[in-house]
C-alpha cells in the first residue's frame, strides 16, 4: 500500500472512454494546485474512445485503480463481453490491456492530519455493489439506510473512503466521522443496468463531474464539480456506434424523459457502473 500523504487532491471515476470529457477535467483540475489525483476505475468500457483515453491515463500521473469493466475487459472473451465492453476492447492494443490488468482492485493512503485515505471502485469487497444506494424490486433507486452504509465500511479505519460506480456524485458522513465520497461520472452521466433489477442511473446534466478533497485541522473539505464540456464529438461517435442510448445520456444528463424512446438494459448498455 502507499505511504504517500495526500493534502489536496482530486478524484476521479467512470471516465469510460470519454475522452473529451477527460481533457476537460484535466484542464479545470490544473487551476486547482492540487498535490495528486485519483481515479476509481471504470476507465475505457463504452463505444466512445477507449484507445484515445488509455494514452491519456497512461501518460500521466494519475494514481488509478480498476472498476469492474475494467476487469471484464481483462478477464472475458470478447464474445462474452457486452456491447459497451466489447466495443472498447476493439479499439484496445495488447499493451493497453496489459495496463488494465495491472491495475490494483483497492488503495489505501496512509498518514496526514485528517487520517488514512481508501480507494475502490464499487464497495471494498465488490466491484459491482452500489455503495451509497440500493436498487428495490420496483427499479426505483433509493439511498441506502445509514446502517447498511456503514457495514460496508466495517473493518475500515480510513477516515476518507472513496468509491465510483453508480456515476452519482454523493457524500455521506457515518456516525464513526468516517466520510464516504462518490465523485461522480466524468464520461457518462446517465446509465440503464439489469441487475439486481432494470433501473436507470442518471444525474440530469452532461457536465463532467469530479471532486476534490483537501486535509484541514477539522477534517476532511470536500467539493463537487461540474465541468461543462462540447459533448458533440463523443455524442456522434456513439451514434456511429449504432448506440443512441449513450448518445442522448451524454447530450443530456438524462434517459427517461417522456420525449424519449425506451432505452436498453444490459451489463454494458450505457456503460454500468
Amino acid at each position: 500500500m502507499p505511504d504517500a500523504e495526500l493534502g489536496k487532491f482530486a478524484i476521479i471515476a467512470d471516465i469510460h472512454g470519454n475522452a473529451d470529457a477527460l481533457r476537460a477535467v484535466i484542464e479545470d483540475m490544473a487551476r486547482h494546485n492540487l498535490d495528486a489525483v485519483v481515479n476509481l476505475g471504470d476507465c475505457l468500457s463504452g463505444p466512445l474512445a477507449a484507445r484515445e483515453t488509455a494514452e491519456i491515463l497512461m501518460a500521466s500521473r494519475i494514481i488509478s485503480i480498476r472498476g469492474n469493466h475494467d476487469r471484464w475487459l481483462v478477464e472475458q472473451q470478447p464474445s462474452e463481453m457486452g456491447p459497451s465492453d466489447r466495443a472498447a476492447h476493439e479499439q484496445l492494443d495488447p499493451r493497453h490491456l496489459d495496463w488494465l490488468a495491472g491495475l490494483p482492485e483497492v488503495l489505501c493512503f496512509s498518514g496526514g492530519l485528517s487520517g488514512d485515505v481508501f480507494l475502490c471502485h464499487g464497495t471494498p469487497n465488490s466491484d459491482v455493489t452500489y455503495w451509497m444506494e440500493q436498487v428495490l424490486p420496483s427499479g426505483m433507486v433509493t439511498m441506502r439506510s445509514h446502517d447498511a452504509i456503514a457495514a460496508e465500511a466495517a473493518g475500515l479505519d480510513a477516515s476518507l473512503i472513496l468509491c465510483g460506480h453508480t456515476h452519482i456524485p454523493r457524500l455521506v458522513r457515518l456516525a464513526t466521522g468516517q466520510v464516504i465520497l462518490n465523485p461522480g461520472s466524468i464520461g457518462c452521466p446517465a446509465y440503464t443496468d439489469d441487475q439486481p433489477v432494470f433501473h436507470v442511473m442518471e444525474t440530469g446534466s452532461p457536465a463532467a463531474s469530479y471532486a476534490i478533497a483537501a486535509q484541514s485541522p477539522q477534517g476532511w473539505a470536500v467539493s463537487f464539480h461540474q465541468v461543462p464540456y462540447d459533448t458533440r464529438r463523443m455524442v456522434d461517435l456513439a451514434r456511429r456506434a449504432g448506440r443512441d442510448d449513450w448518445a442522448t445520456a451524454l447530450g443530456t444528463g438524462w434517459l427517461r424523459q417522456d420525449w424519449l424512446s425506451p432505452c436498453p438494459s444490459s451489463r454494458g448498455s450505457s456503460g454500468s457502473g
